[in-house]
């Protein structure tokens, strides 16, 4: 049965280039993260086809400017990429985030001249979240799209109490499950329900703490207004991935959650603990038609294109 991994990273040459040239190149160094790289170890770990966005912490280094330069560089790198292999790539656009204006204009560009599937978007960037209301056009404009936009953490803009402790062990499952908590009681969700939004890491610490969130509506009524579905509905309309939380306890918290049919297979390539070699839907513990489903069936609502290449649907 074939796979497709929704949730990779790839850093072009030429924006790791620049960023050395720049003296920007992010903190703790970027991994080889080439596509070359990445299909020698799809190859290795059998996978099919794969979903790909740029690493975090993505394009923004306080400098618009500078942001939609790379944006433009990343997008068309892996506009090329899938144009080479249309049948294993899908991409997500790279968004010059917090830039508004930007952001508009290069998911235009990306979308209808580039053609690629979706974007890719971060909790928070240099500590502007998602729901800042000045950016509100920004969910506006994709929900008006019906696009796919994958939501995936980034790092936290204060210090950790716990400097020693890296941050992708608490601190990015946190501030995903902290941009949740924001796209839900600032209405956003409500409001723009036509956006097909997967979430990284089986939606961090969210799906455990669905209930937890949800009781905030019944303690202040501007809350319960602004999520009039309440806060299980709404995290049971998004999608999933396993990136690293292929596990079975991560997996109980979201199936009662939101069922099965809203889980994707994800690996985070290439930020991997295991060789590339490792069956990594093995912990999840699923039965063949239930893996079927995770593997491809269920990526079809978000990349209809790559799962009808691989034999589910019709494309769109």
């Amino acid at each position: 049965m074939p796979r497709i991994d929704m949730h990779a990273h790839t850093v072009p040459g030429p924006y790791l280039a620049e960023l050395r040239r720049l003296g920007e190149e992010p903190v703790g160094q970027l991994p080889p993260a080439t596509v070359e790289v990445l299909s020698e170890a799809m190859e290795r770990g059998g996978v099919d086809a794969a979903v790909v966005s740029l690493s975090p912490p993505g394009v923004w280094f306080g400098d618009a400017g500078l942001a939609r330069e790379l944006s433009r560089m990343v997008n068309e790198e892996h506009a090329k990429m899938v144009r080479a292999e249309p049948a294993r790539f899908a991409a997500l656009a790279t968004l010059p985030f917090p830039d508004l204006e930007g952001s508009l204009a290069e998911i235009s560009y990306a979308l209808d001249e580039l053609g690629l599937d979706g974007v890719a978007l971060h909790s928070n960037v240099d500590g502007v979240y998602l729901t800042d209301p000045g950016l509100e056009p920004l969910f506006a404009e994709l929900d008006r799209r019906g696009a796919y936009a994958f939501l995936h953490p980034n790092f936290s803009p204060l210090p950790s109490p716990r400097p020693d402790v890296p941050p992708w062990v608490v601190e990015f499952p946190f501030d995903t499950t902290r941009a949740l908590v924001d796209l839900i009681y600032s209405g956003t969700l409500e409001k723009y329900p036509n956006i097909r939004l997967q979430v990284a890491h089986m939606g961090g610490a969210a799906p455990f703490l669905a209930d937890r969130i949800a009781s905030w509506a019944g303690r202040e009524p501007a809350r319960a207004e602004a999520a009039p579905a309440g806060a299980r509905e709404y995290l049971r309309r998004l999608h999933y991935d396993t990136g690293l939380a292929n596990n079975t306890i991560a997996l109980a918290a979201v199936r009662e959650l939101a069922g099965l049919d809203r889980v994707v297979f994800g690996t985070d390539w290439p930020f991997l603990p295991e060789a590339p070699e490792v069956d990594l839907t093995a912990g999840l513990r699923l039965e063949p038609t239930e893996l079927a489903r995770v593997g491809l069936a269920n990526a079809a609502a978000l990349v209809p294109r790559l799962a009808a290449e691989h034999g589910h649907g019709h494309g769109r």
